[in-house]
């Protein structure tokens, strides 16, 4: 196994979005709700963040054989411990034939699913000194979809660092 790359815990993700808006019958436009959505650290991870989301939003495109969607996520975040600022974005796929597609067709009795649908790839820029390690290093999620009655929907990632 030598040369395979491994995965370091880095952060929980927790992003609220507002109910999606139709662009196209292939693109969806959803929202994030301002200040419902969070960057956490893992307690173990070398560098410490708890960040606020302040802007965001997601771009959805329906494969032509309806099978996935590709996920373009733009957002801004601020950081309480060093008030710093942090460009998030991800690319991704989210498998529709599931759970998250129950979900993402807004399907009733859809519920929270379980991690292995949605996968991303995130990236960070900062402008403090502090975040800007961020920046050198290769991150990937694992999603799921979180529901609770009368509260936006929440999509939560388990972002890891890729080592080698």
């Amino acid at each position: 196994m030598a040369g395979f790359p491994k995965l370091i815990p880095a952060f929980t993700v927790r992003v609220a979005i507002a109910p999606p808006t139709p662009i196209s019958p292939t693109l969806t436009f959803a929202s994030f709700v301002p200040s419902a959505s969070t960057i956490i650290s893992e307690p173990s991870y070398p560098l410490q963040i708890d960040a606020t989301v302040e802007h965001g939003a997601d771009y959805i495109k329906l494969a032509a054989d309806g099978g996935h969607v590709r996920l373009d996520v733009q957002s801004m975040a601020r950081d309480a411990r060093s008030g710093g600022l942090l460009r998030f974005s991800y690319r991704g796929k989210i498998a529709t034939g599931g759970e998250a597609g129950r979900v993402l067709r807004g399907e009733e009795g859809a519920g929270t699913t379980g991690f292995g649908e949605a996968f991303t790839i995130v990236e960070f820029e900062a402008g403090n000194k502090e975040l800007a390690v961020l920046e050198e290093k290769v991150y990937v999620g694992s999603g799921r979809f979180v529901i609770e009655p009368g509260q936006p929907v929440i999509v939560e990632y388990k972002i890891s660092e890729v080592s080698a």
